[in-house]
């Protein structure tokens, strides 16, 4: 639903993110609240990344250079990954970074375009929202009938379902700072605030191509 990564564009969001005013009254606040959040998050989670490939070389090593049995070293990065990929998920989603296939992007104007980056907010917030339910859901079970791993190091099943659920309701929360701050400035604004990562910025920059365009001298 959202909009492939772009480097470029990402660079500039510090400055973007300093010079704005996304949202009124406390909703700004929040946003503010979510974005240093999120900023937190994405650091721990590449540190939480370096920590799985670390885990898993150990594992590697001493299973079959030392010959010693591991049981706690696979789950513990699976855990790490998980952690890192659902709790990051808002942060990226910040960006429009999330993988997207866009289709219809030529073959729609620039208006429809931009309402269609609405409707894909509204719709990943219901599939999100459903996601962060069945998430505490799966949590609630897990901790009221003490589950654990199948494995021989049985860690319990909490930890992963609570990464989980966390990070579908951060990602539910972004979804809906973004669909209320293309609520508050209007249609046009629907993923092109300042601007956003991917469609929105390239599309913005050519509307700005286009207006700072020198006019075109009569025809021969």
């Amino acid at each position: 639903m959202s909009h492939a990564f772009d480097a470029a564009s990402a660079a500039a969001e510090p400055e973007r993110a300093s010079a704005r005013v996304r949202l009124p009254g406390p909703l700004a606040a929040i946003d503010a609240a979510m974005g240093g959040l999120n900023r937190l998050i994405l650091l721990l989670g590449g540190v939480a990344l370096v920590a799985a490939c670390l885990v898993l070389s150990y594992s590697v090593v001493v299973r079959y250079f030392l010959k010693i049995p591991t049981e706690w070293q696979d789950e513990t990065a699976v855990f790490l990954i998980v952690g890192a990929t659902f709790l990051s998920a808002a942060g990226v989603q910040a960006r429009r970074g999330h993988v997207a296939i866009e289709a219809l992007t030529g073959l729609l104007p620039p208006r429809a375009n931009r309402l269609r980056l609405l409707l894909a907010d509204v719709v990943s917030l219901g599939f999100v929202a459903f996601f962060a339910w069945k998430s505490w859901t799966l949590l609630h079970e897990a901790w009221v009938d003490g589950q654990i791993s199948q494995s021989t190091w049985g860690p319990p099943l909490w930890i992963p379902y609570s990464l989980m659920a966390v990070g579908m309701t951060l990602l539910a929360l972004q979804f809906l700072l973004q669909i209320a701050e293309a609520v508050a400035r209007g249609p046009e604004a629907a993923g092109f605030a300042d601007p956003k990562i991917g469609l929105g910025a390239d599309l913005n920059a050519g509307a700005r191509t286009g207006q700072n365009a020198p006019p075109r001298g009569p025809a021969r």
